[in-house]
């Protein structure tokens, strides 16, 4: 099994979606540990425009394990497509027609990546665009699960759980 380098994994995709001037934002875990959460990182969570992703497919291709497809599991509802490099698991989101599972009002609700608001981040030595702490901490308390939770706890310094 080959060793899990996310750093590797980082530069890798960054360096292809610069390479293309595809607009992106870093999202999930990864956004939180940008704003200095610990937690161990499960995957790279990247969103941009749908309509990029067939124009990425010739380079990415003998990495995919997933899709590009419409996704649907208990938290998120999306275009998804799921890369692998350098042991590290990357999940590409198509920016349009994303919902999450709001698990207090149990519903699903529409949401949209917004490029505009995000921060300049350094990421294993790379300035990235981040999305906004106020609304990732936003989306990660309605989604409620255990890693969002920790996230959240981490991110305000207040017990969510």
């Amino acid at each position: 099994m080959e060793t899990k380098d996310p750093k590797a994994a980082f530069h890798w995709i960054i360096g292809i979606l610069q390479k293309h001037k595809v607009p992106f934002q870093i999202e999930g875990g990864l956004a939180a540990r940008a704003y200095g959460s610990k937690r161990e990182l499960a995957d790279i969570d990247i969103v941009f425009p749908d309509d990029r992703f067939d124009e990425l497919l010739p380079e990415l291709k003998k990495y995919i394990t997933f899709g590009p497809a419409r996704d649907k599991d208990e938290a998120w509802a999306y275009t998804l497509m799921t890369l692998e490099h350098s042991g590290q698991k990357i999940d590409i989101a198509g920016s349009s027609g994303q919902e999450y599972f709001d698990k207090t009002r149990k519903q699903w609700i529409p949401y949209s990546s917004d490029f505009s608001d995000c921060e300049y981040r350094e990421i294993y030595g790379l300035k990235v665009p981040v999305i906004s702490k106020k609304k990732l901490i936003a989306y990660k308390m309605k989604l409620g699960r255990e890693v969002d939770l920790e996230d959240i706890q981490f991110l305000t310094g207040k017990d969510v759980k």
